[in-house]
């Protein structure tokens, strides 16, 4: 099954970042940037179209593991918009290498990695336990753009 058709089967609402452009709230900013096979994605939040962050506050103090998962994985789902403005189809990626997870903490919050998780799951279930699964990091900052919860940055193989 194709990552297309995966993405229907789990009945996902990819964002469509062609209309309007990518990046309005954020200033001038790059959505991606692609260098051969490598595609880079900018830093993706968990907000809609319309900037509705989900979950704007601080893991240890206001948010729940669970509810950083959900927003883990809508911005996994916002990525995979990216991913289609930069290369056309989902089905042109062969692999997720390497995902980088900023997360709005308190200094004492530890469970960093199972907020992540919502990013790694998504991008396993919509490419496969092969192509998927990817190296991450998970770091806790001070601060976020908006009181976003989460931040990623995603790196990329496309097919040429």
């Amino acid at each position: 099954m194709s990552a297309e058709d995966r993405v229907r089967e789990l009945g996902l609402a990819v964002p469509d970042y062609a209309d309007p452009p990518y990046g309005g709230r954020y200033g001038k900013v790059k959505p991606f940037h692609r260098e051969g096979n490598l595609l880079l994605l900018s830093g993706i939040t968990p907000e809609d179209r319309e900037g509705n962050r989900l979950h704007p506050g601080r893991f240890g103090l206001d948010l729940t593991v669970e509810q950083g998962y959900e927003a883990a994985r809508m911005t996994a789902v916002n990525a995979l918009g990216l991913i289609r403005l930069a290369v056309g189809s989902l089905d042109k990626v062969t692999s997720i290498g390497r995902n980088l997870c900023f997360l709005r903490t308190t200094d004492d919050f530890e469970d960093l990695h199972l907020v992540s998780d919502g990013v790694s799951q998504l991008f396993i279930d919509v490419f496969g336990p092969v192509a998927g699964v990817a190296g991450r990091a998970s770091i806790g900052v001070s601060a976020l753009s908006r009181r976003n919860c989460f931040e990623l940055w995603t790196e990329v193989s496309v097919t040429p």
